[in-house]
């Protein structure tokens, strides 16, 4: 009995799913890291930093079971964005999603909110409140200087 206890909680140890679809914000010239997120279910947790304003490229990555399952169809790896205050807006070209408008030249341009983006693959954002202090992989602590 102990025996196929043991194995079945060996086979629920290999079948516990995977980490989900992962996001990396970093500068224009992904030199500093300024913001991460993953899905788990359908919740998207994501972290940003609040003093950074400015122009952002935005890396998505998925698992290889999301990639066959074809379970974000049309998400691309990289798009271009904007940070400002912790709220990230991305540049997006998909005529599926209904937040298009044009721009000054005529060109169409969808600017689109981290939440909006999201939702079209049914996942909700969670986010870190402000006014707490983030710890993201590679980033340096605020007022460390490197001499």
């Amino acid at each position: 009995m102990k025996r196929r206890l043991f194995f079945l909680i060996f086979l629920l140890a290999l079948a516990a799913p995977a980490q989900g679809l992962k996001l990396i914000v970093w500068d224009r010239e992904l030199q500093t890291k300024l913001g991460y997120g993953e899905s788990s279910g359908s919740k998207f947790s994501v972290q940003m930093v609040g003093n950074y304003n400015g122009p952002v490229v935005v890396l998505f990555s998925q698992t290889d079971d999301e990639k066959d399952r074809g379970s974000f169809p049309g998400l691309q790896s990289r798009y271009d964005g904007t940070l400002k205050g912790g709220q990230l807006t991305l540049q997006a070209s998909e005529q599926r999603l209904s937040a298009q408008s044009v721009t000054p030249n005529g060109t169409p341009n969808t600017a689109l909110t981290l939440a909006r983006f999201l939702s079209a693959y049914k996942l909700n954002v969670t986010g870190q409140p402000s006014g707490q202090s983030l710890s993201l992989p590679g980033l340096k602590a605020a007022g460390t200087d490197n001499k």
